[in-house]
């Protein structure tokens, strides 16, 4: 028998339900209340509850026949609540919508109910057939499937570290006790989440330090309201852009032959399980009918290069040319020197296309690349310029795009409709964002370091003689190379000097003739080249220098770093210095020193990051402080970062994973 209702209660979806009918709310430091629910009253006028009216209002949804209610509001105000959209409902904390009416699924109830619309009007709620009878209370239902969405890590808070609650907002972590996280707010205000639901915390990750606000406010809605129409529009743009992506057809690539074979097995290490997956997974892609678009993350020194190598050769066997385009000189420079090395024995042909090269040089390149002579183009944004063309470009190897500029980029993008595209990062992908892209972007994962790599000795002291001269004499005893950083171009030159001096003090075992060279980026490309080919070679002993060693220097020889100001750089900038060395297996040692009187707060904070996490694969963890924004901004465009910032970019890529799933289900 169909049973009509007059007025119906939702109650949402809060981490306080800890059983039918007892909610936890804490305030004001220790003072815990417990609110019941009041029995179902249909009576206009009573309290739904007993307890404080403004966490109810907020808590809850009342619907009535006859009521005067926009159903997008309706909906919008179930989704604040913590109610799912699905096509047909089957659980407590579900709703679905078809023309006019919806059907939800209270967790408070044991029947789902069916709300008709009439324009603006309830015409009716009745009862669904559709009836909850298992013992287990719907909220535990809830729980368990919303662990097994996407996971955040709070295994390393500390007090103090910022968290996101998803209902109530942006707090500090204090403590975690009895089995609940203790969040606290402004004003004294506190927060117990219960272990069960800590599905809806998140730690903070953002560039700017966050406000906090009192609990109970409509301030925390009212972002995620406009934080998710920003998202909604930028899910339906991504999935625009990807399936305009699929139509795209072209022949595939031919399969493994003879010659890939061979190149593979020149590799002089083992590939690790993360690498051969993406060989594999690149491999799969080009064999498709469709263009490949697919983004390799991994740690510096994990292996991208080899990934990008046997694509190349990949696409020669097919007969179609390879352009990798690198950010700097000396990357496209490191780039040619390991293609030509692999290639030298093979029938493919290889060019280096920058600066570096004279006119009439270009010219002569350029000529054999219209031609079909050249299979594989190595260069810097030269690459993009009018008077390159190719004959048969199929492939587009881009290493570390996330250091293009915006103009070069918008070329990039024109070059893609019907390219075959790789692009390498050592921009860690946080899991959160991989998860929410992995649906619409192919992204594949490298974080098992080479076998036999150690991790980096990393140490953070007060800047002294002593110890860089000790550090520099330990590794030339070994006949090892030096990478010494100093980054003010303006005074290098005085710095090398000043090295020399150093390492001619008194002492045991002087290294008075160690061979000092410096490399900056205002030196002309080719005397750069020249300079970094005489330290490959050994002919110097420590290279001072500029962040310019921060990307393209694979030296396995060189095993010590001296960063002689770290409170200069930022956390992920240190990190990709540090995977200058350590390259072999040899154990490599990093010195981030720092002047004794000028250590800020925040400059002790990060030097005490980069201890912490010297492990292999620490990157993703150096990441998750530093750089994640970056990250998802060369992901999703540059304009996300401020509305990331907002609810921090954990809760942001589960909101953007729940967008994305909400407009494939409409579509």
């Amino acid at each position: 028998m169909i049973k009509s209702i007059e007025r119906l209660l939702i109650i949402g979806i809060t981490p306080y339900i800890l059983e039918n009918g007892v909610v936890w709310f804490e305030k004001n430091q220790a003072r815990i209340e417990a609110l019941r629910l009041a029995p179902l009253d249909s009576t206009r006028g009573k309290p739904l509850a007993q307890g404080k009216p403004d966490f109810w209002r907020k808590h809850t949804l009342v619907i009535e026949k006859d009521q005067k209610i926009m159903l997008s509001e309706f909906m919008r105000k179930l989704v604040d609540l913590g109610y799912e959209k699905y096509q047909t409902i089957a659980l407590p904390g579900e709703f679905a919508q078809q023309g006019g009416v919806v059907s939800v699924f209270p967790i408070n109830s044991r029947h789902a109910l069916k709300i008709d619309f009439l324009g603006n009007t309830v015409e009716s709620i009745t009862e669904l057939a559709l009836e909850n009878t298992d013992e287990e209370t719907p909220l535990k239902k809830i729980i368990e499937a919303k662990r097994r969405e996407i996971p955040h890590d709070l295994s390393k808070l500390e007090t103090g570290d910022y968290l996101v609650h998803l209902d109530h907002g942006i707090g500090k972590f204090s403590i975690k006790e009895g089995g609940y996280y203790v969040i606290e707010y402004a004003q004294g205000d506190r927060l117990r989440v219960p272990e069960a639901v800590s599905y809806k915390l998140s730690p903070y990750v953002g560039f700017t330090t966050p406000t906090i606000y009192r609990l109970g406010g409509n301030l925390w809605h009212k972002t995620k309201r406009k934080v998710k129409a920003d998202i909604i529009k930028t899910a339906r743009e991504l999935l625009k852009l990807y399936a305009e992506r699929e139509v795209v057809k072209r022949a595939p690539y031919a399969s493994a032959d003879d010659m890939e074979a061979q190149i593979a097995q020149d590799f002089e290490f083992d590939e690790t399980v993360d690498q051969k997956r993406a060989i594999e997974d690149v491999s799969g892609d080009m064999e498709k009918d469709t263009p490949m678009d697919r983004l390799i993350c991994g740690d510096v020194g994990f292996g991208k290069t080899e990934v990008a190598l046997r694509a190349a050769s990949k696409a020669a066997v097919s007969g179609r040319q390879t352009a990798l385009i690198a950010p700097t000189t000396i990357l496209a420079w490191q780039h040619f020197e390991t293609f030509k090395k692999r290639f030298a024995k093979f029938p493919i042909e290889i060019a280096l296309l920058s600066r570096v090269q004279t006119k009439s040089e270009q010219k002569e390149i350029i000529e054999k690349l219209k031609s079909g002579e050249i299979d594989i183009l190595i260069g810097t944004h030269r690459l993009l310029q009018k008077d390159v063309d190719f004959k048969n470009l199929g492939l587009l190897i881009v290493d570390e795009e996330q250091r293009f500029g915006v103009k070069q980029k918008e070329k990039l993008k024109n070059m893609r409709a019907a390219l075959d595209v790789l692009s390498l990062s050592a921009t860690p992908i946080p899991r959160t964002l991989y998860f929410s892209l992995s649906g619409l972007k192919n992204i594949t994962n490298i974080q098992t370091p080479p076998a036999g790599r150690l991790s980096i000795k990393t140490y953070v002291l007060p800047r002294s003689r002593k110890v860089i001269r000790n550090a520099i004499a330990e590794e030339l005893k070994r006949d090892g190379q030096v990478y010494y950083l100093h980054n003010r171009i303006s005074t290098i030159s005085a710095a090398r000097e000043k090295i020399r001096e150093i390492l001619k003090s008194t002492g045991s075992d002087p290294v008075d003739n160690a061979r000092i060279a410096i490399a900056h980026a205002k030196l002309p490309d080719q005397q750069l080249i020249e300079i970094i080919k005489d330290f490959r070679n050994k002919k110097t002993d420590v290279l001072v220098a500029t962040t310019i060693i921060e990307n393209g220097l694979d030296l396995s020889n060189v095993n010590t770093l001296i960063v002689e100001d770290a409170t200069r750089l930022g956390l992920s900038q240190a990190h990709q210095l540090r995977g200058r060395i350590g390259r072999g297996d040899r154990q490599a040692h990093a010195y981030f020193l720092y002047p004794k009187k000028h250590l800020t707060a925040i400059g002790k904070k990060r030097l005490k990051t980069l201890v912490k996490y010297q492990e292999l694969g620490a990157g993703y963890e150096i990441a998750l402080r530093d750089l994640e924004i970056r990250g998802a901004g060369n992901l999703l465009g540059r304009e996300q970062s401020g509305t990331i910032n907002k609810v921090g970019l954990n809760l942001y890529c589960q909101m953007l994973n729940e967008a994305v799933e909400e407009i494939k289900k409409e579509s």
